[in-house]
């Protein structure tokens, strides 16, 4: 067998510079995916990926400007805004994603911040998935810690919190909370005990320096999050980011790439934008260490590949679900 790539690290560090990063994304493409995917089985069984399924509890409204997102009130592009969605219904939609294969469960808020009185409900809704047998998972916005360790005494497994881009790039995508504000609700819910599920999206005019820049913000946190989420960037009519040039799907691969080797214990995500991806994609994703996806028709309010297409890709790859890991771990 050959020996690990020199410098190549399997074990998790925290110390890494843009400079590293950088050289790792310069890579010729066949040697990226062979240290990739050597990390990746350092660590993981390569043929499974974890499955999780994301609901909107409640759409639209939001008063922050994220310029890809289509629930934001600063932008037109005809989402209505609903309230938030009962207990019962949640609860269904759960046990419906138990039984296509999921084993967490992530619900969203377009929220900036909860209030104390949604955050009872949200409670609410985390116990119940709870007792069917999933991880839970929740996107509510920025939290304070009080309200952190109120989602953890119901039993969330999970936070996500994205980065969403570089903190150099972050301005020309969002104004209405800093860099420093999603930094600070990140360490609120490590405090908490909770599991940080922080990523970010590529192909929202980004230059390949940022890309480092997210990565480097990602791989130097104090604990890598336990899941991180490589989203491409789905382009929404009525958004400031609608009219972004497609990421190329070789520099895609080369993202999660690298997520994968700078935080080689995170269950890395292939996430939005699945949709508008080719097989082939996918699978150099997959051989690139991505080892979760979101199963289901949509991810909050743009569309994402049916189940029953999933599983034929799978099929065909040879791949099956993770069962759900032990609470506490990714």
């Amino acid at each position: 067998m050959n020996a690990p790539a020199p410098g190549l690290h399997t074990s998790p560090r925290n110390d890494w510079s843009r400079e590293e990063i950088a050289a790792l994304f310069a890579l010729p493409f066949p040697e990226l995916m062979f240290r990739a995917a050597t990390v990746h089985r350092a660590h993981f069984d390569p043929t499974q990926v974890q499955i999780s399924t994301l609901l909107s509890i409640k759409t639209g409204g939001c008063p922050e400007d994220c310029g890809y997102c289509s629930q934001s009130s600063k932008h037109e592009t005809g989402l209505k805004a609903t309230k938030l969605m009962a207990l019962d219904q949640v609860l269904a939609d759960a046990a419906k994603a138990k039984a296509a294969g999921a084993s967490r469960f992530c619900m969203g808020a377009a929220w900036r911040n909860p209030k104390d009185k949604d955050l009872d409900a949200v409670c609410e809704m985390v116990e119940g998935v709870k007792a069917l047998g999933m991880e839970t998972c929740v996107t509510l916005g920025m939290l304070t810690g009080p309200q952190a360790t109120r989602l953890k005494d119901a039993g969330l497994d999970y936070y996500n919190h994205n980065l969403d881009t570089s903190p150099d790039y972050y301005r020309h995508v969002i104004s209405t909370r800093t860099y420093q504000d999603r930094l600070d609700t990140l360490q609120e819910v490590r405090a908490a005990g909770i599991n940080v599920c922080c990523g970010g999206i590529v192909g929202m005019g980004e230059s390949p320096a940022d890309r480092v820049g997210l990565i480097h913000a990602l791989a130097t946190l104090p604990v890598h999050p336990e899941s991180v989420p490589i989203n491409a960037l789905v382009r929404i009519e009525g958004t400031p980011q609608g009219l972004a040039q497609p990421l190329d799907g070789i520099d895609f691969v080369r993202m999660i790439a690298v997520a994968r080797i700078t935080m080689p214990r995170a269950m890395v995500r292939l996430s939005a934008g699945r949709e508008q991806m080719r097989e082939e994609t996918q699978a150099l994703c997959f051989l690139a260490g991505a080892n979760s996806i979101f199963y289901g028709e949509k991810l909050l309010t743009t569309p994402n590949p049916v189940a029953t297409e999933d599983q034929a890709l799978f099929a065909r790859l040879g791949l099956k679900p993770m069962n759900p890991a032990p609470m506490g771990t990714a």
